[in-house]
């Protein structure tokens, strides 16, 4: 008779994690004109006009204001962009990221 030795089989479950989301931060200025900021933020954000509008009026208000919130690659990417689109126009229009808590 032959001994046979089994082992038992493990399945190794890998555990992914879901991507910490960053948000992307509209930094008011004194300078950039506020049609301007909402047609960046239409253009870049995908706003409408109404939502562009209240997002630059807290701004204004606040000082910052939450733009959106995305991955860590999309939300660098689209505050970039933003930015640029200010720098090429000669406004100091500024977005910034920072990782959601």
């Amino acid at each position: 008779m032959i001994d046979a030795v089994t082992k038992p089989k493990t399945k190794v479950k890998t555990k992914t994690e879901r991507p910490r989301l960053h948000k992307v931060i509209l930094v008011n200025d004194d300078y950039t004109p506020r049609e301007f900021v909402v047609t960046v933020l239409k253009a870049e954000f995908r706003m409408t006009e109404d939502q562009a509008h209240k997002v630059m009026i807290t701004a204004h208000q606040r000082g910052v204001c939450v733009v959106a919130v995305f991955t860590k690659d999309v939300a660098e990417t689209k505050a970039t962009r933003a930015t640029d689109a200010g720098r090429a126009k000669g406004y100091p229009l500024l977005f910034t990221t920072e990782p959601e808590e």
